[in-house]
């Protein structure tokens, strides 16, 4: 156990650096936001290295790699600066009406055709002063966009998050069936013959066009003919409707297709697991009151708009 005299070597100064050089990953970029010299934060880091016995971070290249004892203890340093902060600092209730700027908002197409009209329709209601930004957003570079303040938060299907952002669970978004019957004369429910018959459009940022379907029809003995390949799902209802093929998408973006372009939907006649849609946002912004206001409207959007497309499932309010 660390001793009374290590405890009173680590001041608060000690603890941002810390944090900030967690964060930055680059001394003279986290010497810049601390206001601080390099020798400075130097000298605060050889400190702190002396006190809890451990390099902490490791140059590698240009910059530098936390050791696993920075990784295990940076969530709770996050959070015992969070609870300085408040209780020094107490914020002023966030007046949406009367607040004038932007909220920025990273998705990914598919769950951005579901959500960001109603999030767009709700926000002038509430805050006609406030302009809403949507960023494209994919789970590789959400987290390294998040940190260079590209958006508020994003909402996608994200990777284990840093020790300084936090990810929340919104829902788990099934797969479905979408066609054209006009083109495609299948009646739903499709059986697996059917489905594994028919031509196939998939979507792909980078132009793949194997999937979990392909292993998922492959382990009950099928091989699927996948005869186009889009980038984006927006690109899909004129593919649909121009030929007798059928596509797999996510439940939420399937049934808005469905009633803006008179496809027809129907269930997937093989499981596939659920992608868990999270919300990820940095740690430091989790008590803002203009980025707790704004997240906790999103999740207020997202419930009635899958509610009202039909989707069977339900967000979590964890994210609030």
């Amino acid at each position: 156990m660390m001793n009374d005299a290590t405890l009173r070597k680590i001041d608060l100064n000690l603890l941002l650096a810390f944090s900030v050089l967690m964060q930055e990953r680059n001394v003279s970029r986290a010497a810049e936001r601390l206001l601080l010299g390099q020798p400075g934060l130097s000298a605060a880091l050889r400190r702190l290295r002396e006190a809890l016995d451990d390099e902490l971070f490791v140059r590698v290249g240009r910059g530098l790699q936390p050791t696993p004892r920075a990784l295990s203890i940076a969530p709770a340093i996050e959070d015992a600066l969070s609870g300085i902060e408040r209780a020094i600092r107490p914020q002023a209730e966030f007046d949406p009406a009367s607040w004038q700027g932007e909220f920025r908002i990273g998705m990914c197409d598919n769950l951005e055709s579901a959500f960001f009209g109603p999030l767009a329709a709700r926000l002038l209601q509430l805050s006609p002063g406030a302009r809403l930004i949507g960023i494209a957003s994919e789970k590789r570079d959400a987290a390294r966009r998040l940190d260079e303040g590209v958006f508020d938060f994003s909402v996608s299907v994200h990777d284990e998050p840093a020790s300084w952002h936090i990810r929340a669970p919104l829902f788990d978004q099934a797969s479905i069936c979408i066609y054209d019957e006009a083109q495609l004369r299948l009646k739903a429910p499709l059986s697996l013959k059917d489905f594994a018959n028919v031509a196939h459009v998939t979507v792909s940022f980078e132009g793949n066009a194997a999937t979990s379907i392909d292993i998922a029809l492959s382990r009950a003995g099928h091989v699927r003919q996948v005869v186009a390949t889009v980038p984006r799902f927006s690109a899909l209802p004129t593919a649909l409707r121009a030929m007798p093929a059928i596509a797999t998408v996510p439940e939420s973006i399937g049934r808005c297709m469905a009633q803006l372009h008179g496809l027809t939907i129907c269930q997937l006649p093989l499981p596939l697991p659920a992608d868990p849609v999270t919300m990820l946002y940095r740690r430091v912004d989790q008590a803002d009151g203009r980025a707790r206001w704004f997240r906790r409207l999103f999740l207020d959007v997202a419930s009635q708009a899958l509610e009202a497309s039909g989707c069977r499932v339900s967000i979590s309010r964890v994210a609030a």
